[in-house]
Order: structure tokens, then C-alpha cells, then sequence
């Protein structure tokens, strides 16, 4: 379990290359809205190697730069535990259970909102904290939860799949799931004693010099 607390993201990445290969190279038939989820599942991979990993460093802009800690940043609030516990045990279940359940169009608009909410915290919130027009994660919302999510849209309103009550329990849906994601976790595994600190690579992402500025101010 260590190991795969250091590097979960890096499995993230091979399995988006089985997932790619299979649906490359075997003939599967699986309808429409879940092939659109599947790419929303790999869209999600993608942000997060890029969050912790090319260019990463997106721990130590949530730890520093938006929840201002400055001294057990590498454990607090964000910690690897708990970033492993969202990311792999919490998010893969979010997104991969729509795809079994295609015809629950609220539930596939709860997993595709969710990527595409990620830009107001990703494309303002820490972009104006940062003062930068980037940082880990922005560039997969950019050009992949937000597209796929608009094309999920278009999709299940053209073929008229969805109702008003899907759209607003959909939203709902993915306010909650943000809390019991993200929020909650955050909130539950804080801890300055955590046993659980990221490792300097992963710390040492983009921003290292405006991050290291920042603590020694």
C-alpha cells in the first residue's frame, strides 16, 4: 500500500492505456452515452497525472498557495494518504458506476458536472491566488472535461434522454459528491502529525519558485 500511496497516479496512467488499447483494438459495443463516460473516466486519469505528476506540484499550490500553510505543508491540510483515498477510492467509483447505468442520465450529468466544475476552481480560484493563466490540472479541464461534459449535454438534450429532473438532480448530485470527495476527506484526515507527507518530486512541481518565495516570506 506505501508504494501505491506514492504512486497511484502512475497506475491512473497505465490504465488509461489498457482502457485506450482495448477500445482501439477490440471490437466492444458499448452505446453511446457509455462511451462518452469512458472518456470522461480518462479525461479524469489525465488531470490527475497532470496534477501530481507532469508537471505536477499540485499539492504544495493547495497546501501554499490556496490554503496558505507554511509549515507541515507537504502533510497539511492536503496529506498522500488522503489524496490517494479522493482520487482512487473515492473518484474512480464516482465515474466508473455511470457507465454500468447508462440510462440513469442524472447520474451520468453528476459524473461529467463534475469534471467541468473543476474549471472554476482550477481556471480562477487558483489561477488568481497564483497569478498565472496556469496550473496542474487546468489544461485536461480545458481540453477534456469540458468538452466531453458540453458533448454529454448536447448528446442526451438532442436525442431528448434527458428531463428538467435529471439536470437539477444531476447538479445536486454532483455538489454532494464534491463534499463527500473532496471537502469531507480533506477536512476528516487533516492532520499536522499526518504519517502521510508527499514525497520532494512530488511536492517540486510548477510554481516551485513562487511557492518557495511564498514560505519564506
Amino acid at each position: 500500500m506505501k508504494y501505491y500511496r506514492s504512486h497511484w497516479y502512475y497506475f491512473g496512467a497505465m490504465y488509461f492505456v489498457i482502457i485506450v488499447y482495448i477500445m482501439a483494438f477490440f471490437n466492444l459495443e458499448f452505446s453511446a452515452i457509455q462511451t462518452i463516460l469512458i472518456f470522461s473516466f480518462l479525461a479524469l486519469l489525465i488531470h490527475q497525472v497532470e496534477e501530481y505528476a507532469v508537471p505536477g506540484g499540485f499539492p504544495a499550490i493547495l497546501n501554499v498557495i490556496v490554503l496558505g500553510e507554511k509549515e507541515v505543508f507537504d502533510r497539511y491540510p492536503l496529506n498522500a494518504n488522503q489524496a490517494m483515498v479522493t482520487n482512487v477510492f473515492l473518484a474512480y467509483p464516482f465515474y466508473i458506476i455511470p457507465f454500468f447505468f447508462p440510462s440513469l442520465i442524472w447520474l451520468g450529468i453528476a459524473q461529467i458536472m463534475f469534471g467541468i466544475f473543476q474549471f472554476f476552481f482550477h481556471g480562477f480560484l487558483i489561477n488568481i491566488k497564483l497569478k498565472s493563466l496556469y496550473n496542474p490540472g487546468l489544461g485536461s479541464v480545458v481540453m477534456l472535461h469540458i468538452p466531453i461534459g458540453i458533448y454529454y449535454i448536447w448528446f442526451v438534450t438532442s436525442y431528448n434522454l434527458a428531463t428538467f429532473g435529471d439536470f437539477v438532480f444531476g447538479m445536486i448530485s454532483t455538489l454532494i459528491a464534491a463534499v463527500l470527495m473532496i471537502f469531507l476527506p480533506l477536512k476528516i484526515l487533516a492532520n499536522k502529525q499526518s504519517k502521510y507527507p508527499f514525497s520532494k518530486t512530488e511536492m517540486d512541481g510548477f510554481a516551485k519558485d513562487k511557492i518557495s518565495e511564498m514560505i519564506n516570506q
